[in-house]
């Protein structure tokens, strides 16, 4: 979506956060053009459509630049401005805690749900919730019904705190025959489940809900490569076979390398300059995708089978599920990764496979999902020689100016030929699937909205955690809590442990 056509000076509606943390979900707002285009740019017809992949510079030195393929194979986007808001929808949030404790009363039937405050509009009127770990009752309301939870009925909305006003659907009863349930004590943090609404028999209206992208400000950077020919060259009879040919291959080699090192680490900026010609012109720089990851690993050295597994584990269960993975790996994490003892797991296959993309590529199957490992060796340039992007397949998108295009002219006042190549575009990362593993001490990946996961394996807890980390447990850890179990997320902050559901 090209910036001009976006309304910005329009005001927000309220949106509640998805569960990577976006503002893309409206409880209880219609989906009307006023309500979502309006303050929020919306997505104008006609600026997304498949464009043909230049195949020349498509298949031009692919291994060495593996990540300018992607780009240049994804979904391309034509925009008018190099400034570009690149637009993400969230998955919804299927979950919310108590925040302070609910008192048991057999005096009333209906009570308010404390909840936070961008949780609120999640339990909606005519929702049903199921709180984890608080037992329900039996149909009398006399006896505990241990395993079976408790779930309650929104009925409404508590005017002063727009908390959600809730009932017991299983909770305990004064006396067997009354029809409905009093107040059940439920302890503070107790995680509630939201499931779908349930109707009275001739109701038809429910509160709506919408959904709206949000967007991410993206520059296009415009790279251009020069190459001046003399005359004279050309007619030169020289002492080996060193032809113009051979130049413009070196040339494009050149620039293609330097766009796929744009492409992982360029920082995103705006500078004005003084032009000769023209007078002051605005640079921009794109944000490389080093600095889109949503989530990082931090994780160098040998992996284990049972490490690779948590990986697979953390990518393809998240609530944004690629088809597969396209690993883009360094020398030194590709070698890891290749010396892991599978022999023990004959459910895990490997096979060399040519991809949808051309490459050849060693695919890793799992349970959870397919890896297909490709080395890059860009990465093992900038230093990240023990690191990967692992990005689903298809999660790209390529924002594009202009076409590509190349122009031959002919210098006036010398006996030259110029040829030019220009190229004004931008990738971004679509969804919060992918992963970049970063296996180097001393290296910043991510962005301000980045979390990061590390892998632990030990029964105690960390000595020092690290603030706002997220540790992906390899065994049961009483030490950070005795609920803690193997294969669980478990984040600190603020100087305790919770589990972690993002």
């Amino acid at each position: 979506m090209a910036e001009e056509t976006v309304n910005l000076a329009a005001e927000q509606p309220v949106a509640g956060a998805g569960s990577a943390g976006l503002e893309t979900q409206h409880y209880g707002q219609a989906t009307t053009v006023d309500g979502l285009s309006a303050p929020n740019g919306g997505v104008g017809a006609g600026n997304l459509f498949e464009v043909e992949v230049d195949k020349q510079l498509f298949e031009f030195e692919s291994d060495d630049t593996p990540l300018m393929q992607l780009m240049l194979a994804a979904k391309r986007v034509s925009v008018q401005s190099p400034k570009v808001q690149h637009f993400q929808i969230d998955e919804e949030k299927t979950m919310v805690e108590v925040a302070s404790a609910v008192t048991a009363s057999s005096d009333n039937t209906q009570f308010i749900l404390p909840v936070s405050a961008g949780d609120k509009k999640l339990c909606q009127v005519c929702g049903t919730l199921s709180v984890r770990g608080v037992d329900g009752y039996d149909r009398t309301g006399q006896n505990v019904t241990p395993g079976v939870n408790l779930m309650l009925y929104v009925i409404g909305r508590d005017k002063s705190t727009g908390n959600p006003i809730v009932t017991a659907m299983n909770g305990p009863k004064a006396q067997e025959t009354d029809a409905e349930c009093t107040i059940p004590e439920i302890p503070a943090g107790s995680v509630i489940d939201i499931l779908g609404n349930a109707l009275h028999e001739t109701q038809r209206k429910v509160e709506p809900d919408s959904t709206t992208p949000v967007p991410e400000m993206i520059f296009l950077q415009k790279r251009g490569m020069n190459r001046v020919v003399s005359d004279y060259f050309e007619s030169q009879r020289k002492r080996v076979p060193f032809t113009n040919a051979l130049l413009a291959e070196r040339d494009l080699r050149k620039f293609k390398r330097a766009g796929n090192r744009t492409l992982w680490a360029s920082v995103q900026g705006e500078l004005t300059v003084q032009d000769e010609d023209t007078g002051l012109q605005k640079v921009l720089t794109t944000k490389g995708i080093l600095y889109q990851f949503k989530r990082v690993l931090e994780r160098s050295g040998a992996w284990t089978y049972r490490q690779f597994v948590s990986l697979a584990k953390m990518f393809f269960t998240g609530v944004d599920v690629p088809q597969s993975a396209i690993c883009l790996c360094g020398k030194g994490f590709l070698e890891n990764i290749q010396c892991i003892d599978f022999s023990d797991h004959p459910e895990v296959k490997i096979e060399v496979k040519t991809n949808s993309i051309g490459w050849s590529v060693t695919q890793i199957h799992t349970v959870f999902g397919d890896f297909q490992f490709k080395w890059e060796p860009t990465l093992d340039k900038l230093g990240f020689e023990n690191s990967a992007a692992i990005i689903g397949e298809g999660r790209l998108v390529h924002y594009q100016r202009t076409t590509e295009h190349s122009e031959k002219e002919r210098i006036e006042g010398h006996e030259a030929n110029r040829e030019s190549l220009i190229v004004w575009d931008a990738l971004a990362l679509k969804g919060s699937c992918h992963v970049f593993v970063n296996g180097e001490s001393d290296a910043n990946v991510g962005g301000e909205d980045t979390i990061n996961f590390l892998l632990w394996d030990k029964e105690e807890a960390p000595e020092a955690p690290e603030e706002g980390a997220v540790y992906f447990l390899g065994n049961d850890c009483a030490g950070i809590d005795e609920k803690a179990q193997r294969g669980e997320l478990w984040q600190y902050s603020e100087g305790k442990w919770s589990k972690y559901n993002g």
